[in-house]
């Protein structure tokens, strides 16, 4: 999968990925963007240079928000949702490339076998073929 191919279906999954984290986290919008946000300074995910409302993250969700969607929120909604009981998974290749790039991104791993195996049970068989696409776009992106 070229480069570009791989990056594009990563931003237009995006809005999927925050989209999940507005259905599955609880409370109001607001209360879920102010948790982001706070989320990624304590977990070191980002700095977001404020904290955004409920109306940003109704809009990062909209499907034609892929450009807009800053790289810590969702590093940070993929954090959050890797971590919550309901187990959810990406709907689709799209949204999977979308998870397996932040999951590269908010870890280090010494290899692809070794990001696959820290996964949840219930993520390694739908993240297998975009975190193999994630790995070998940022082992690409090391060459430059």
């Amino acid at each position: 999968m070229p480069h570009g191919g791989f990056y594009a279906k990563v931003r237009r999954g995006l809005p999927g990925l925050i989209g999940q984290w507005r259905r599955l986290g609880q409370g109001d919008e607001d209360r879920l963007a102010l948790l982001l946000a706070e989320t990624a300074r304590v977990a070191k995910l980002g700095e977001p240079e404020a904290t955004p409302d409920g109306e940003t993250l109704v809009d990062w969700s909209a499907p034609d928000a892929s450009d807009i969607i800053p790289l810590w929120a969702a590093r940070t909604a993929t954090f959050l949702l890797v971590q919550m009981p309901a187990r959810p998974v990406p709907h689709n290749d799209d949204e999977a490339c979308a998870w397996a790039y932040c999951w590269l991104r908010n870890r280090a791993f010494d290899d692809c076998a070794a990001a696959e195996r820290a996964l949840p049970d219930h993520l390694r068989e739908p993240l297998a073929a975009a975190l193999k696409a994630a790995w070998t776009d940022r082992q690409g992106l090391r060459l430059v």
